[in-house]
């Protein structure tokens, strides 16, 4: 098989390290664990290296109930209770009540699919250390029908963590890890040009002005991220809000226009609230004191 090595696509703006990163992983056919802040396009990065590969992806969404032998398979002991209560021919083979779980459905596939373990620390601490044989090996064992389940071709395994706890050491160990550090000015404007190209200049300049200074702003309970800025700038010109209202100076209206894209809760929107309270309080008693 000939190397697989990512480049970035045209949907997708990857860093040179970020690049480096993968193509570590893939090379040592390790997990690549992405960390980053939420918005930072973690997930998304994976969809991007399967369609730069030629690649199918397996997604498995981590919940907090989520336990690892669900990656596996499970057995509905129950339901097969019931059907020979009810005298269903299906009893006779276990495999009818055996659910391949997301790591079966990747070992068996044809070719070098892409697995996405996404936010794996929304599970409970044992989660990762469960699962670290079957990543190692790339093999498990099926009690139940007596067989064991192999993977023909070692899929490129992506997994995301959103910093939520603390992962193993151990399982630290077995991974290729890459910090996704926020985007700077330059940069995001190179992800804007991706999704909005022919965006008016003047008003991308002033939005990420604004952008970037509201994640500034001390006791942000949660900074805006790229995927929000993308979301506003999207509503910026279907209402046609240009630049110079945005540009506005009047420190009394420190609120952006359609600020629901960026402020995703009360207390942040109280915040930016008291300080325009404050910038006009001030402006009302520099007059006085002249």
């Amino acid at each position: 098989m000939s190397r697989q090595r990512f480049e970035g696509t045209d949907n997708y703006v990857a860093t040179e390290d970020l690049k480096v990163a993968v193509n570590a992983a893939i090379a040592l056919e390790r997990p690549l664990l992405i960390k980053g802040e939420p918005g930072t396009g973690k997930t998304v990065l994976a969809e991007e290296i399967a369609k730069a590969l030629g690649s199918d992806l397996i997604t498995w969404h981590i919940k907090s109930t989520t336990k690892a032998t669900m990656g596996l398979y499970e057995y509905d002991a129950v339901t097969r209770l019931r059907d020979s209560q009810l005298g269903d021919e299906r009893v006779k083979d276990v495999k009818n009540y055996i659910k391949k779980g997301k790591l079966w459905e990747a070992f068996e596939h044809a070719g070098r699919p892409v697995l996405l373990i996404d936010e794996i620390d929304k599970a409970d601490i044992e989660f990762p250390n469960d699962l670290l044989q079957e990543l190692d090996r790339m093999e498990f064992y099926v009690y139940e029908t007596n067989e064991t389940i192999k993977a023909a071709v070692r899929p490129i395994v992506i997994i995301t963590s959103n910093n939520e706890k603390e992962l193993p050491d151990a399982f630290l160990r077995r991974c290729f890890f890459h910090y996704i550090r926020f985007p700077d000015s330059e940069t995001m404007q190179e992800i804007v040009d991706v999704h909005y190209p022919g965006i008016k200049a003047k008003l991308v300049a002033e939005a990420l002005r604004i952008f970037y200074d509201m994640r500034k702003v001390p006791g942000l309970k949660k900074k805006p991220s790229t995927s929000e800025l993308l979301d506003w700038l999207k509503l910026l010109m279907v209402e046609d809000i240009d630049a110079d209202a945005l540009a506005e100076k009047d420190p009394t209206k420190l609120i952006p226009p359609l600020h629901g894209a960026l402020l995703k809760n009360e207390q942040d929107v109280h915040l930016f609230e008291r300080l325009a309270f404050l910038a006009r309080r001030e402006g009302a008693a520099r007059p006085g004191q002249q």
